[in-house]
């Protein structure tokens, strides 16, 4: 009930009600220490809806489960230990750890209202707390994330996991400052063409596109037909002014390849041509020197000497061609034809990180 209280008002007392929660002493100091003013003023009490919004929270929370909902959710906050909290997303942490000490100190939760009881659980992440509990991540969901993030680190642009997965072949292309090389390889991981063509003038003179077009389109047509197009993604620092021609060869090399060999884009809109991030590969071939990758010469080497060696080598050359891939490999071994080892291991790194990786 509201308190009288009396106040001096124009040289008189006056007697009338104060608001619930409004002391007399509180009426009285405010009355005393106002400064003098024509117009007065109104006095707006303190309200606290803590408590309100409380309750309208619970209430929301109750309307937005079905009580079968809640029970399944009460049983789990009310049953699972640390550990099992801990499974759940959102749970991870000070959270699960907080829950059980509630659990421990003031028994079972009754209710979804009483989780906001506990510390760090405002209303929004309760709701999404009870929401994971309901629809938690599988294995397999866990494993589908984990392989899409890994295909968004690997190649350019984004592409559909099933598409990756369904995949039969591949050329891999990796572009050089004087040549071009590519390998042609299936799933089972068998070498079906790979070979490497020179193309040093497209560094002299001016660099016209027209160039660029006529030399690309002659290397293309030499391209076996392939599911995919893997390019290697590189790129010189622009902190060296030196190396800009070279970047911009890259660039212009790299962007022909995208014209050309997606030949199908404008009518589907679905990529044939990715790029695949050159460290990666060096990672997954234990090539990399701090930020430099090295030369994966010797890695080729064993790959083609396992191939006669093994009865289930890492990577196959079919019989009629390895005596010639090996003599290329021979032939070249004194020079620095990086970009014919480097295609090599990018179609077998695609396979083994991106296709067979990835298949359930």
């Amino acid at each position: 009930m509201n308190v009288p209280s009396l106040l001096l008002a124009g040289g008189r007392w006056r007697c009338f009600p104060l608001p619930l929660g409004y002391s007399l002493f509180q009426a009285l100091h405010n009355s005393c220490c106002r400064k003098e003013s024509t117009a007065p003023k109104k006095i707006i009490p303190h309200v606290d809806f803590s408590d309100e919004t409380a309750k309208e929270s619970g209430k929301t929370l109750d309307k937005l489960f079905s009580s079968e909902q809640q029970a399944s959710i009460l049983h789990v906050l009310n049953t699972a230990s640390n550990k099992e909290l801990e499974a759940f997303k959102l749970l991870r942490g000070k959270k699960s750890l907080n829950i059980v000490e509630h659990r421990e100190k003031f028994g079972p939760f009754p209710n979804l209202k009483s989780l906001m009881n506990v510390p760090l659980f405002q209303y929004k992440i309760t709701i999404q707390v009870c929401n994971s509990i309901l629809n938690p991540e599988t294995e397999g969901k866990k494993k589908k994330l984990q392989e899409s993030r890994l295909l968004r680190k690997l190649i350019k642009p984004e592409i559909e996991r099933e598409r990756v997965k369904a995949v039969n072949s591949i050329v891999s292309i990796v572009s050089g400052t004087r040549r071009i090389a590519w390998a042609h390889l299936d799933r089972k991981l068998a070498v079906l063409d790979w070979q490497q063509t020179e193309y040093c003038q497209l560094m002299k003179g001016s660099y016209l596109s027209s160039v660029y077009l006529e030399e690309i389109s002659s290397i293309i047509s030499k391209m076996p037909k392939a599911d995919f197009y893997v390019l290697e993604k590189t790129g010189p620092s622009f902190q060296n002014p030196s190396l800009f021609p070279v970047l911009l060869h890259f660039h212009m090399t790299e962007a022909m390849l995208y014209a050309l060999l997606n030949t199908t884009f404008a009518q589907d809109g679905r990529h044939q041509v990715l790029s695949m991030n050159r460290n990666a590969v060096g990672k997954h071939f234990e090539l990399m020197i701090g930020d430099t990758r090295t030369s994966g010469k010797e890695v080729v080497k064993q790959l083609l000497s396992e191939s006669v060696l093994r009865d289930e080598p890492r990577v196959f050359f079919p019989p009629e061609k390895i005596v010639r891939y090996r003599q290329m490999f021979s032939s070249t071994e004194h020079n620095r034809v990086e970009e014919l080892y480097d295609s090599l291991l990018q179609a077998i790194a695609f396979y083994e990180l991106a296709v067979l990786n990835t298949e359930s």
